[in-house]
């Protein structure tokens, strides 16, 4: 069964950063492209970071280019969303997903595989 958890979610204050993981199990992260998105309350789904299988191409939406960074480590079969600089519109709750392709997909209907996701908010 292909599964996808996402960990490292909490409570921050303004400025501060989190580092959100998403760890597969029952397949092999190496053949997939992986994309981070939030979902706020009352607001729709956004993608907010996506990364290749080999990451060597990476996309970010434009509200948090610059302050955050995706990565991933095929060895531990694991991809990672550095959060720096967070501000209180970052709070939602932050899915990994998986499409059946190797590139960073920008669409988000073309995922198939979704954790339960993880909350962040960030509050002073």
């Amino acid at each position: 069964q292909l599964q996808l958890v996402e960990s490292g979610g909490g409570l921050v204050q303004p400025g501060g950063s989190l580092r959100l993981s998403c760890t597969a199990s029952g397949f092999t992260l190496d053949y997939y492209g992986i994309g981070w998105f939030r979902q706020a309350p009352g607001k729709e789904r956004e993608r907010v970071s996506c990364i290749s299988s080999s990451g060597d191409s990476t996309n970010y939406a434009d509200s948090v280019k610059g302050r955050f960074t995706i990565s991933r480590d095929n060895a531990k079969n694991t991809v990672y969303l550095q959060m720096n600089s967070l501000k209180p519109e970052d709070t939602a709750v932050y899915y990994c997903a998986a499409p059946k392709f190797r590139g960073c997909v920008l669409s988000t209907v073309l995922y198939s595989y979704w954790g339960q996701g993880t909350q962040v908010t960030v509050s002073a």
